[in-house]
């Protein structure tokens, strides 16, 4: 467990972007909620959730060595705020997941200059890089993955992930009410669901699909 501590600092920035995505574009919609309760900001403190930002990645990097599921505190968003409310939610609920797959290029970005950066900085005929640069490596290797993956799980269509709102706008009104009281239901059903081998296997196989050109494109500075 103790290798993949590395991927802690990114997990917890990522999903902190991921909210504020959400309540930056609710703000360019109309809806300034999330600013006046102090939500876009970088501060950990006001998105972390004990829950799902802290105990599920521990638990999942005990029993499985990885993460791909983890949540901040959801920013507060206002509907009635919107012109277009249906469409605008829309909108908000996918500027989260489309912040994780930009962090998923910007890490891949950033393996790509910390590699030849740390082998200029090795001594003359030294073959390894300090222990900092090792580290940042892995962080940044293991954030473009996770991204991929917090991008992919949170389109999917469970309340109340953000996958859902979009399902719900696609449903008539009193339809979409009763989808939405799923709630967090929806999420600790979804969590038992990938312990099913096939339904792992299919979510692995998606999160591959696009980070398969990223992971070559790291790999290749790496040798």
């Amino acid at each position: 467990m103790i290798e993949h501590l590395s991927i802690i600092p990114i997990l917890l920035f990522s999903i902190i972007v991921h909210e504020i995505a959400h309540g930056l574009v609710a703000l360019r919609l109309g809806d300034p909620t999330a600013k006046l309760m102090g939500r876009l900001t970088l501060n950990p403190v006001p998105h972390i959730d004990l829950v799902g930002s802290i105990l599920i990645p521990l638990m999942s990097l005990a029993a499985a060595g990885t993460v791909f599921i983890a949540w901040a505190k959801p920013v507060p968003v206002n509907p009635g705020n919107f012109s277009r409310p249906r469409r605008d939610d829309v909108l908000v609920s996918l500027a989260g997941p489309v912040s994780n797959l930009l962090l998923a290029v910007l890490c891949a970005g950033a393996v790509m200059v910390i590699v030849p950066s740390a082998r200029l900085l090795d001594e003359p005929g030294g073959g390894a890089t300090s222990r900092g640069a090792v580290f940042l490596i892995n962080m940044f290797y293991g954030g473009a993955y996770l991204n991929i993956a917090l991008a992919l799980f949170n389109l999917l269509p469970v309340p109340p992930l953000d996958g859902s709102h979009v399902m719900a706008s696609l449903l008539p009104p009193a339809a979409s009410a009763g989808y939405r009281r799923v709630g967090f239901l929806g999420v600790f059903a979804l969590i038992f669901l990938m312990r099913v081998p096939a339904v792992s296997a299919a979510f692995h196989a998606a999160i591959m699909a696009l980070f398969g050109p990223l992971r070559s494109l790291m790999e290749s500075g790496l040798t």
